[in-house]
């Protein structure tokens, strides 16, 4: 099996590079969850605009991470069925369909190293139902449940 902890484990599944890859390595990867992590650098360009006097990692990044992190767990969800059947594996593109719920609960700053989370909760056809949420030193900064298909690349 490959290193789930290098980082191309995460770009042979998801077509997201730098500087809009939002996952550093994976941690642990099961049938129907992930957990991944990611460190904030302190040197984000992004951190001059958001707040320049209390820098913040943006709320919507957060939930990028999530979706990042779902959408490298059901490649490899896809990966492993095609390998059971047989079948060649294909990347494919996550489109997410539909967010609910996110809650933001505390603050990640520079330097911080956030714990990505993801877990299928339902699939029904082509889509896919997933919940997840960033941590911070083990505690719950975002929750977010969402949908997505799954587009073949051409």
């Amino acid at each position: 099996m490959m290193d789930c902890q290098a980082e191309s484990f995460i770009t042979d599944r998801i077509p997201h590079r730098p500087p809009f890859l939002w996952l550093d390595r994976v941690v642990e990867i099961t049938d129907d969850a992930i957990v991944a992590e990611k460190k904030i650098p302190a040197d984000l360009d992004l951190f001059r605009g958001h707040y320049p006097d209390y820098p913040l990692m943006p709320g919507v990044l957060l939930c990028e991470a999530v979706f990042q992190a779902g959408g490298v767990l059901l490649a490899e969800m896809l990966r492993s069925e095609k390998a059971a059947s047989g079948g060649a594996s294909v990347l494919a593109k996550p489109v997410l369909t539909r967010i609910l719920g996110a809650k933001f609960k505390r603050e990640v700053r520079p330097g911080d190293t956030i714990a990505v989370s993801a877990r299928l909760i339902e699939r029904v056809g082509g889509a896919w139902f997933l919940k997840g949420a960033v941590r911070v030193d083990g505690k719950v900064a975002v929750q977010v449940e969402f949908g997505c298909i799954l587009k073949e690349q051409d």
